[in-house]
């Protein structure tokens, strides 16, 4: 996906993210199928030089991939700028989806230069840190909901920010079957969910993540973040102020929505 067209609307949504700006929507061509809009959001990665921080997977419902009919979740690189410490403020505006609570994975770098086929067992040996996070999820462009992935994949994931919890060292956690919490007690807003709703577990969905990285060959040479996807799905910001995210037996993290 490489024609002048291609480039031009590239330039424009890459323009944007940087800028922290909101454009008018892209083409549809870019955003019906996930494929197209895979391609589309390597075009764009490519162009930007601000470090990649980690990976996060995206669409991770298993029920939500089925309305979709979709075959699996998708991946997306995130960017350190785009990366806060816990407790940190974070500017919304009318295209911004939601707020999403995750369980994320630090990573070895090594894991770059590993040449075996990744699996849930030799996969174990590359974390180091595990963590409660908050991802504030929201679009470049002046469109609201879901109609496909690769709404959401196109624009580089659709993940405005990441907040991060405080992280534990990773002693093979058991994150099957979590409660989860987020949580606005100014407006009494309150969403309960579960780790399992993350593409059958966060650690899956890690998984999923380290395979499409060797699949499509990249390298990296800092450790790295994996961050799983939503254990409540995407929960609508009622009104701003601190929103708090709890999983069970990994800890909390809140976010400061202004």
């Amino acid at each position: 996906m490489k024609d002048k067209n291609s480039n031009l609307v590239a330039n424009r949504i890459v323009k944007a993210f940087l800028k922290n700006e909101i454009i008018n929507p892209i083409s549809g061509k870019y955003t019906k199928k996930l494929t197209n809009a895979q391609k589309f959001r390597k075009l764009c990665e490519s162009k930007i030089k601000r470090p990649i921080i980690g990976f996060k997977a995206g669409g991770t419902g298993i029920p939500v991939i089925k309305k979709l009919k979709e075959k699996e979740p998708f991946y997306a690189s995130v960017y350190k700028h785009n990366v806060l410490e816990n407790n940190k403020s974070v500017k919304i505006n009318n295209y911004t989806l939601g707020i999403e609570l995750e369980v994320c994975y630090y990573l070895k770098k090594s894991f770059f230069d590993f040449k075996q086929k990744i699996s849930k067992n030799n996969m174990k040996k590359f974390i180091t840190h595990i963590a409660p996070c908050i991802e504030v999820v929201g679009y470049r462009q002046k469109k609201k909901g879901i109609k496909s992935f690769g709404d959401l994949c196109s624009d580089f994931g659709a993940n405005i920010k990441f907040i991060l919890g405080t992280r534990k060292k990773f002693k093979n956690n058991n994150v099957k079957n979590l409660k989860t919490n987020i949580s606005n007690s100014k407006i009494k807003q309150s969403v309960n969910g579960n780790t399992n709703t993350v593409y059958i577990n966060p650690m899956n969905s890690l998984l999923f993540v380290l395979k499409k990285i060797q699949k499509d060959k990249l390298k990296h040479n800092q450790d790295f973040y994996v961050f799983t996807g939503s254990t409540v799905g995407v929960v609508p910001i009622l009104d701003k102020g601190i929103y708090k995210g709890n999983i069970e037996k990994l800890g909390s993290v809140k976010a400061k929505i202004n």
